[in-house]
């Protein structure tokens, strides 16, 4: 599901960190990434392997381990920092999006062992199948959707702003005024 975690993502970073300055582009690319790594390697190319679409990128280690690695290596205050940072709270939010402790053994990898467990139609063209049919995933793409579109119509239609979001990734937090009279 894309748009799902696309709009989901930005939605709860938007509520919860009130952030003007934050730029969503990294929040954007973060709510995807768990998937775009699973995916191929637990769907496609290692299948037979693993035999489920949510391995490494899907455990609990993999956010933690990257934020680990970003403490280490960049500065605060710096933006290489900031974006990283987007990226890992996104990553975690796709991490609660997906619900994936009701896989403990997959969600605490590799403390229940180092095998994941196998779920049954996860190869990539049964799992996009399902989706497809799955009520609850059409859903979860409206919500998501819908929420992008409101930022679209209510934020980024006006002349130069989507210019300025792909500059900075901004999206304002309200229409109004900050100025006092």
């Amino acid at each position: 599901m894309i748009f799902w975690h696309l709009g989901i993502t930005v939605l709860i970073v938007r509520y919860v960190f009130r952030d003007p300055k934050m730029d969503l582009r990294w929040i954007l690319a973060g709510s995807l990434l768990p998937d775009v790594i699973d995916k191929p390697i637990g769907s496609i190319f290692f299948h037979d392997t693993f035999g489920t679409h949510r391995v490494f990128a899907h455990a609990l280690v993999f956010p933690v381990a990257l934020l680990v690695i970003v403490m280490l290596v960049t500065r605060r205050g710096r933006a290489s920092r900031k974006a990283a940072m987007g990226v890992i709270i996104a990553c975690f939010i796709h991490l609660l999006l997906d619900g994936v402790w009701t896989s403990p053994e997959a969600f605490f990898w590799p403390f229940f062992g180092f095998e994941f467990p196998r779920v049954a139609g996860s190869e990539f063209g049964a799992l996009v199948a399902d989706m497809i049919r799955s009520p609850f995933a059409w859903a979860g793409e409206v919500l998501g959707l819908g929420y992008l579109a409101y930022l679209w119509t209510r934020f980024l239609r006006t002349p130069g702003s989507l210019r300025q979001f792909r500059r900075d990734g901004r999206v304002p937090l309200s229409l109004r005024s900050d100025r006092v009279s």
